[in-house]
């Protein structure tokens, strides 16, 4: 599946459950929520979890949570992207353009 393909799945998903309805602030809600996630997911990758009613777990366990985390964090953005008709192509090619510009030697 490509970044467009991607990217119309999630607009139909979140259609469906009716989580594309949402007041954009709650959905910047949830991204935040979703990137402390993610910032857990690597913690528990680089220097483990250490607490009492946590279950420890392996780097390959980590690793998918850290995968599923990034998901959640990209489903939102997607959310985010698909309010305003931005396309995630559009996306990649601007950034790329404005690091090029920026860091162009």
């Amino acid at each position: 599946m490509d970044v467009t393909e991607f990217q119309q799945w999630v607009k139909q998903y979140y259609k469906n459950r009716g989580w594309a309805d949402l007041d954009i602030f709650v959905r910047i809600g949830f991204l935040a929520e979703e990137t402390g996630e993610v910032a857990r997911a690597i913690r528990a990758l680089e220097i483990g979890r250490d607490r009492p009613d946590e279950a420890e777990s392996t780097f390959e366990e980590n690793k998918q949570a850290l995968t599923e985390e990034l998901g959640d964090v990209l489903g939102n953005v997607i959310v985010i992207a698909n309010k305003y008709g931005i396309s995630l192509e559009e996306v990649f090619q601007l950034h790329k353009s404005k690091l090029a510009k920026r860091y162009s030697e």
